[in-house]
């Protein structure tokens, strides 16, 4: 079963969702990169004494730093899923799920418009992961 083509309006409404987001996504990236990558221990720790840190403090850092990159890492993910969701959005193959070809419901797509699956196709996904 194919989903029917979007009309225009509907079309610009989920492509500003989906530009919103994106815009989003990638001042979290930068931020997280520039807190993450660019400040020295010392920086982030606020210390300008002279005295080494202690082991702890050093590892709490590196935890946080990984952390941090793992969630940069995370939002990369979502960008890519964005960037595909536009794609299918010029093509016209929106909104249609990639494994059942069924139309995805208008309530997910508000909500995650970068929904490749329809819902059923997403559950019975995660139940096998």
């Amino acid at each position: 079963m194919k989903s029917k083509k979007l009309d225009k309006k509907t079309a610009k409404i989920y492509k500003n969702l989906l530009l919103d987001k994106r815009e989003e996504l990638l001042g979290d990236i930068s931020h997280i990169s520039e807190e993450t990558l660019k400040k020295s221990q010392k920086d982030a720790s606020g210390d300008i004494s002279g005295y080494t840190f202690h082991m702890a403090d050093v590892a709490t850092d590196n935890y946080d730093r990984e952390f941090s990159l793992g969630l940069a890492s995370k939002e990369r993910t979502v960008l890519n899923e964005i960037n595909h969701a536009l794609g299918k959005l010029e093509e016209g193959g929106f909104g249609s799920c990639e494994t059942c070809k069924k139309p995805i419901s208008k309530i997910r797509l508000k909500a995650v418009p970068y929904a490749t699956l329809c819902l059923k196709c997403q559950q019975n996904k995660e139940k096998k992961i």
